[in-house]
């Protein structure tokens, strides 16, 4: 059995509690013998080749990839998000909405108003934060003795099948509404697991994983019944993702990270290797690559798009990630002593 290096823990639990500063990723400068000229003839090409704007949650935004444009919130916004990467390959003009913790309402309160009749294009991830996947997460992370999984799964299960289908049509009429002329693609979740808890401190049984994945299926076939009504296409990304969860040889997914916010969430390799090519083949017509031409690409537009995103800096402070909460000593005290377990022989039997 795994070593459990709760020492580590009081450590990692702090970050638990805040989000670390944006790191800014820096675009190369400009020439300065650069003409006006040439900048608008830039902007026209990309207007040319289409308005994509990308909404949604931590899935879109990049959060796992540990780089974020620095635009002064806590939607750890990526360049090496599928969105980005995709802007960057076909030429796009991207307006990068989509932010970490976003649920449905802010979604529509917030990231709706950069659609307008001229929008080309438009993907989307949403509603593991309506369904409290974070939270969930948290609970199943726990010791079988500490924890209700199966209580906070059926919860997610509950909301998923009762009220998020209603609150995605609404947002999916919103957006056909604002954006009547546009390819819009509605993405879905990978299974985070695959049977194995390999991370320090995390106490994921094999059937919490599984019951995990499920309500992951579950989403995606309400998001993507949801999307088909409204005559938008949806991509599943669970096939792709297969053989890449937490603790496989290769992940494209992260599991328990320090600083937290990383946790569970796809890393790098997962937005290009996984993300990408799915997400890029539906919205474009053919699938592009991470090439490093297209990621020098993406990283200098990181400080245009910076800019871009500050002007809605203000409503996006509103919305706050969803953090995965491990399981710290002292808290797993608490839970000993409420539920009569001797906590000094257990915790001496996990060292």
């Amino acid at each position: 059995m795994k070593q459990r290096l709760f020492r580590v823990l009081a450590a990692v639990a702090a970050t638990s509690l805040v989000t670390v500063g944006l790191v800014t990723t820096p675009a190369a400068p400009s020439s300065a013998t650069e003409s006006s000229a040439t900048q608008a003839s830039a902007a026209q090409s990309s207007a040319a080749a289409g308005s994509y704007v990308a909404l949604g949650d931590s899935y879109s935004s990049g959060t796992g990839t540990r780089s974020y444009i620095a635009d002064g919130t806590e939607c750890l916004r990526s360049t090496y998000a599928y969105a980005s990467l995709t802007a960057a390959a076909k030429g796009y003009s991207l307006n990068f909405r989509a932010c970490s913790g976003a649920v449905v309402a802010d979604v529509t309160s917030t990231q709706l108003s950069a659609l307008t009749a001229t929008t080309t294009y438009v993907t989307i991830s949403v509603g593991g934060n309506d369904a409290g996947f974070a939270d969930v997460l948290t609970e199943c992370a726990l010791p079988a003795w500490a924890s209700d999984c199966a209580g906070a799964v059926a919860g997610a299960r509950s909301f998923i099948s009762s009220a998020l289908p209603g609150r995605l049509s609404t947002l999916y009429a919103a957006i056909r509404t604002r954006a009547p002329n546009a390819k819009v693609v509605v993405v879905g979740y990978p299974k985070i697991f695959m049977g194995e808890d390999c991370n320090v401190a995390t106490f994921f049984s094999p059937e919490d994983e599984a019951a995990l994945n499920d309500a992951v299926v579950l989403i995606n076939s309400v998001t993507r019944s949801a999307a088909s009504a409204r005559g938008f296409t949806f991509v599943d990304p669970v096939s792709r993702f297969t053989g890449h969860a937490v603790c496989d040889s290769t992940e494209w997914i992260n599991g328990f990270s320090s600083p937290v916010q990383e946790s569970y969430h796809p890393n790098r390799l997962g937005h290009s290797n996984g993300y990408l090519p799915l997400v890029s083949g539906v919205l474009t017509g053919a699938s592009v690559a991470a090439t490093p031409a297209v990621l020098a690409e993406a990283r200098d537009g990181a400080a245009a798009q910076a800019k871009l995103q500050q002007k809605y800096a203000a409503a996006d402070r509103s919305i706050r990630p969803k953090l995965f909460q491990p399981p710290t000593k002292a808290r797993l005290e608490r839970l000993a002593k409420e539920r009569g377990v001797d906590f000094d022989t257990w915790w001496a039997q996990t060292r």
